[in-house]
């Protein structure tokens, strides 16, 4: 699988709805995708790093030049057996783990489409529909949160995860166990508190939460293990878990009993299926979580949870929550069960909207092999 050229795309997506965490509200995205071209096959992937440095150091405007500069010329050219050898290609890259996803899960998805062999299947994967959950933003009023609720769980959803920050938490919460008793409920704080709060924190077990999501600051395990010795309620590291090796010291120090595994932020497929062992051997569930990716994102968290130790509903939810139209076909669907189906077409079995990434793109600048 030869390396030929890599193509990067900005494209420009307005949400349906504006998303809301404890660090900012969003109402558009601007998405980096890449193709790799192998051979007369494409290969797409997609980079999660935002608009702004906020969750992550990383940002759109460093991960594009890190690809140009960096991580394209370390494969440009080459022959790779698999898209498992990119993780050793770009290792003199320190960090820009956004960047490097987007490259290597691209060359992922080439490998499959060459093999004309499912994703998932080339993965390892084995489950044959996901479970699906929602992340709800922060709203304007718990009015229109429990409405947002409502139409949720009547479609399917089985599981519903509110994002949390001071002054909006403890109320929040109070209303929608009032109204919906045995839903399976969980919070995301996106490191809105510190350990003095803990006190606090101890209030969010009356409502019987299957986690809270990243309450702590999002480089920390040491003091995550500190509350959780603290809490009933489960602790999920989301930003802290940036690779195998930090995964392993949350689970030996007791940080956490529930992993969120978002192939993008730990650096591509390679890095997530290290992680996702090394939480089932310590039988601790993992889940994938989401960053507002566009269909071809999306896909790619699809592939991801059909691993096996991903045993709780994750954030892959329907094209349409987020998309007035999706740059796949067919969009992402959850069946009324709360599932989505997995394809056995080769590749992420969706197919790419070519016209309509052009329609959107509003730069492009494509590398190629030299000689």
């Amino acid at each position: 699988m030869k390396i030929e050229a890599i193509t990067l795309r900005e494209i420009h997506m307005p949400l349906v709805h504006f998303f809301e965490t404890s660090f900012g509200r969003t109402y558009s995205r601007r998405i980096l995708l890449l193709t790799v071209h192998c051979e007369g096959v494409n290969g797409w992937g997609e980079c999660v790093a935002g608009e702004d440095p906020f969750y992550s150091s990383e940002w759109i405007e460093s991960a594009w030049p890190t690809i140009t500069r960096y991580l394209a010329p370390a494969v440009l050219g080459r022959k790779l057996e698999s898209a498992r050898e990119c993780a050793a290609l770009f290792s003199r890259v320190r960090g820009h783990r956004m960047a490097k996803a987007a490259l290597e899960n691209a060359v992922w998805d080439a490998e499959a489409r060459q093999k004309r062999q499912p994703l998932w299947r080339l993965l390892g994967g084995t489950r044959r529909e996901i479970p699906c959950g929602v992340s709800i933003g922060i709203q304007d009023s718990i009015e229109q949160l429990l409405e947002k609720i409502q139409v949720e769980l009547a479609a399917g959803y089985r599981r519903i995860k509110v994002k949390v920050k001071p002054g909006w938490d403890v109320n929040v919460l109070e209303r929608i166990r009032s109204r919906w008793s045995e839903i399976v409920l969980s919070c995301d704080a996106n490191s809105a508190y510190t350990l003095d709060q803990t006190e606090h924190l101890r209030s969010f077990d009356q409502f019987n939460l299957l986690m809270i999501e990243q309450p702590l600051w999002d480089d920390d395990i040491y003091y995550h293990a500190r509350l959780q010795k603290e809490l009933r309620t489960s602790i999920c590291l989301d930003e802290s878990i940036v690779n195998a090796r930090s995964a392993a010291i949350a689970l030996e120090t007791g940080a956490c009993r529930i992993v969120n595994i978002k192939v993008g932020r730990v650096g591509g497929f390679t890095e997530a299926m290290k992680i996702h062992d090394i939480c089932q051997a310590q039988k601790i569930p993992v889940w994938c979580g989401g960053m507002l990716e566009s269909g071809i994102g999306r896909a790619h968290n699809i592939a991801l949870s059909t691993l096996q130790n991903f045993r709780l509903p994750g954030d892959v939810s329907a094209s349409k929550r987020y998309w007035k139209e999706d740059i796949i076909d067919p969009e992402v669907e959850v069946t009324p069960q709360g599932t989505i189906p997995i394809s056995d077409d080769a590749g992420t079995g969706y197919r790419i909207k070519e016209d309509l990434i052009e329609k959107l793109t509003v730069r492009k600048e494509t590398r190629r092999a030299q000689g």
